[in-house]
């Protein structure tokens, strides 16, 4: 068994064939979660591009099923080039939906794998949330944005690409913040609602106000919006070296689905 540092086991998500549809579905709900500028097919596999904005989720070749490695290398170096016109390394996205072809032929040309996340779910009729202060969202998509940004730290040039981001999601959104007059931003949080779905994107905690409980009072406000709008489960992205993050979520009920990683090749 794989395990974060020594002491720990990893998340584990086991996924067999009975399984992927719910893959699919929560694949297609973090799209609309977190949409692309540019999102373009070539067969099933999916190539999102975001011009003013560096995440992963947004500048991705995502294969979308397991079964479909027709030209494979061909259609890999094409993708590859559109990648290279925006001026970007080329990625793959690997979920259980990735064909088995596919990712041998990413490690016989020495692609490089990267970011190892698991994706959980939690039923939210059964979850017990703690009893923490509660925090209604804001419908201030500027002031979350750079209240998101002071949090991560993150340079304020990508304030128009994120704020261009949050306001194209479709479904309904909460965009959640703690903050203070002196020191400012101190979390942030977006749940995404859709239908019985809540997606958890861009939980932040301020680097030096961590381990204070923030992060379980943003979240919770977060899932109770969602559960009082009749959301019936959550979902979130969690990188397996997270620790902290993976604990809290467990001790909200959320449980492993399944695991996806990156391969990345460098520009040529």
């Amino acid at each position: 068994m794989a395990t974060i540092g020594a002491d720990r086991p990893l998340v584990q998500a086991s996924i067999s064939s009975q399984n992927l549809p719910l893959v699919r579905r929560l694949e297609a709900v973090g799209f609309r979660a977190w949409p692309a500028a540019s999102v373009q097919y070539d067969g099933s596999w999916q190539v999102r591009l975001t011009a003013g904005h560096p995440s992963n989720r947004l500048n991705s070749i995502v294969p979308l099923d397991p079964s479909d490695h027709r030209d494979v290398e061909i259609r890999l170096e094409k993708a590859s080039r559109k990648f290279e016109a925006y001026g970007r390394a080329a990625v793959v996205r690997q979920t259980p939906l990735a064909s088995p072809v596919l990712i041998e032929l990413l490690s016989a040309q020495n692609w490089t794998r990267f970011d190892e996340t698991v994706v959980m779910t939690c039923n939210l009729a059964e979850a017990e949330l703690p009893d923490t202060l509660d925090h209604l969202p804001t419908h201030d998509v500027g002031r979350f944005v750079d209240a998101n940004l002071a949090v991560d730290g993150a340079p304020p040039s990508l304030k128009p690409a994120l704020a261009e981001i949050i306001s194209a999601i479709k479904p309904p959104s909460g965009l959640f913040m703690i903050e203070n007059a002196v020191e400012g931003p101190l979390a942030t949080v977006l749940c995404v609602q859709d239908n019985d779905l809540a997606g958890i994107m861009s939980l932040s905690v301020c680097e030096t106000r961590r381990r204070e409980g923030l992060g379980t009072e943003i979240l919770t406000s977060a899932l109770r919006w969602a559960r009082m709008r009749s959301a019936r489960s959550a979902w979130l992205q969690v990188k397996l070296s997270n620790r902290p993050a993976i604990a809290l979520y467990e001790r909200l009920g959320f449980r492993g689905a399944y695991h996806y990683c990156y391969w990345q090749r460098e520009s040529r």
